[in-house]
């Protein structure tokens, strides 16, 4: 008995260290979103979108332990529909709970709670790029706080939290829905109220491309992004501790390099059909496409499945970002189409490799997420602007948003604000 016992504690103390590191290389993801968009602005507006990074992560963390943990994981929903409210995290769980639980408490509450708490500054992550380079600081970081505090935690309580999707049978293993979907939703309604940056287009709806200032660091950013997901999707296995799992965990994990792989070929070739030469911004995408795309279910497919749903999002995103260009949706990192329009393909594509899903299931899921996450957003965002107003002025924004917003520059030997 008492070796048992020892088994069950190492057993224990093994899957809470993987759910703490891979808490951490999901956290390192918010580097890798803070490099990518740094990287596809205009340096005029680098301070500013660095520090809505750092901020919406704090306000996520501090948000999700007030309240945003309870709504998603509540002791006792009212019904699957409505998980009432709850404030503050509790204690941890005790050696004798969890020998008790005769094996169905297998990790620590609190890395489930620093586990759970980067999935939602991911999810706030992917708004920052979307409505870059002309959103007023503190309207966005309001936004972050309701965001983080309610809208994301109501969804993910209907699946991941014993809701009605989760009743119903739809299946998101790690979030392409729930987390990439529902940000890359608030994302559009923010974008949908504020407008397209200034020059965007011209008089006759002609697409004026606007570059990054820093391609090298957007590819930084993408490679910190391409390795935080082995902590998102292999993490999201919950348990690591005996064979089978073990194994399901590495091949979670080849999986999502695989998806990541498949995408990038994709998009390169791609853009080169579509513009005769390799558009490295769409290849970074790409990656980021084909991962969003393997999120929803990384465990069923094969190494080669994996790799062809990985290139089906990477090739929908190239075409998804001239779409949207094509509907005057400004988009500066192309957030809405990597996790809004490959986010939904992921969804679908779980049908493809597990028997498990059902089309009815994961259309359900795809309706109830963008439903609810639009009204909710486009409702908040309008308010604010109704309050404070969303855009800064058209000097400020021609100036650049880092003087206005934060009083400083990123690179000020560069930066020649008089210049749009």
């Amino acid at each position: 008995m008492e070796n048992l016992n020892k088994i069950v504690e190492l057993s224990y103390a093994l899957d809470t260290f993987y759910f703490l590191i891979s808490g951490a290389l999901v956290m390192w993801m918010a580097a890798g979103f803070a490099m990518l968009e740094a990287g596809l602005v205009r340096a005029k507006n680098t301070t500013e979108i660095l520090t809505k990074n750092v901020a919406l992560f704090a306000i996520a963390c501090i948000m999700y332990m007030l309240c945003g943990y309870n709504i998603m994981y509540p002791d006792e929903a009212v019904n699957s529909v409505w998980p009432g409210i709850g404030f503050l995290i509790g204690g941890d769980n005790s050696l004798e709970e969890v020998l008790a639980s005769k094996g169905e408490t297998y990790y620590s509450g609190m890395s489930d709670f620093f586990f759970q708490v980067v999935f939602v500054a991911t999810a706030m992550s992917i708004v920052s790029g979307a409505v870059a380079e002309r959103m007023k600081l503190w309207s966005f970081l309001i936004f972050a706080v309701v965001m983080t505090g309610f809208i994301y935690p109501m969804q993910g309580f209907w699946k991941w939290g014993g809701g009605f999707l989760d009743e119903k049978g739809f299946l998101d293993f790690a979030g392409s829905g729930v987390v990439h979907m529902c940000g890359a939703t608030a994302a559009l309604t923010g974008v949908l109220l504020l407008g397209a940056r200034k020059g965007k287009y011209g008089p006759n709806g002609e697409v004026q491309p606007i570059p990054g200032c820093n391609l090298p660091l957007a590819t930084l950013g993408t490679f910190i992004l391409w390795m935080g997901w082995f902590g998102f999707n292999g993490g999201s296995e919950l348990k690591i501790s005996d064979v089978g799992e073990a194994n399901a965990v590495a091949l979670v994990f080849v999986n999502t390099n695989a998806a990541a792989a498949g995408g990038v070929v994709a998009a390169l070739l791609t853009s080169h059909f579509l513009f005769g030469k390799a558009d490295l911004s769409m290849v970074l995408n790409g990656a980021l496409a084909g991962l969003v795309a393997i999120t929803a279910e990384p465990l069923t497919p094969t190494p080669l499945v994996a790799t062809i749903i990985g290139g089906i999002g990477g090739i929908l995103v190239v075409f998804s970002i001239i779409g949207m260009d094509k509907l005057k949706i400004d988009d500066p990192v192309g957030a809405i189409s990597v996790h809004g329009v490959v986010g939904t393909w992921g969804l679908l594509a779980v049908c493809i490799s597990n028997p498990e899903a059902k089309l009815s299931s994961q259309l359900l899921g795809i309706v109830t997420i963008l439903g609810f996450v639009f009204v909710t957003s486009l409702l908040t965002w309008f308010v604010i602007k109704a309050v404070m107003g969303l855009r800064v002025s058209e000097e400020d924004e021609y100036h650049g948003v880092d003087y206005s917003e934060c009083g400083m520059e990123a690179y000020p030997e560069f930066t020649d604000t008089s210049k749009g």
